[in-house]
């Protein structure tokens, strides 16, 4: 479903909570990132996965990679939820047009109208070392963001 290694990163050009211009091409100048889709802001998994990944953001320090949310919200709604839960790392507001970066990643899901729960790792050179998918109503484990981030090693 979502883009596979090897497949070239699309660029884009979002918003975060606070309202700044976040240009992926501009970040990957400074290293790798992660791309954390997830459904809807303040849902109850969508909450637990970007609490448990702003507890462990070392995780993501320790390899020099730019850890990044994204969701269908805007970007005062997002504001609103990272304010309320204390998110210690960028959301982006891909509300409009509604949820084109996550098409551009193969993250959308047509029937909900929200982004998949899935995780696309970004090396610096704009291609894609590894993506994964959960299930609907299923949180990632901070395991398959270390299995992720080990294919930063490789390339």
């Amino acid at each position: 479903m979502v883009l596979a290694a090897g497949h070239a990163a699309p660029d884009f050009t979002l918003s975060d909570q606070y309202g700044a211009e976040i240009v992926l091409s501009e970040l990957l100048q400074d290293g790798p990132v992660v791309l954390v889709f997830v459904p809807f802001a303040f849902s109850r998994i969508c909450t637990m996965e970007f609490g448990e990944l702003s507890g462990h953001l070392s995780l993501f320090e320790e390899c020099s990679v730019r850890l990044l949310g994204v969701t269908v919200d805007s970007e005062w709604t997002l504001r609103a939820w990272s304010d309320q839960d204390r998110f210690d790392f960028p959301i982006l507001s891909d509300f409009w047009p509604h949820g084109d970066v996550a098409r551009a990643y193969d993250a959308f899901i047509e029937r909900t109208g929200a982004a998949a729960r899935a995780t696309v790792v970004i090396a610096q050179d704009g291609r894609i070392a590894a993506s994964f998918v959960s299930d609907p109503g299923e949180a990632r484990s901070l395991e398959a963001y270390r299995e992720a981030l080990s294919a930063l090693a490789v390339q």
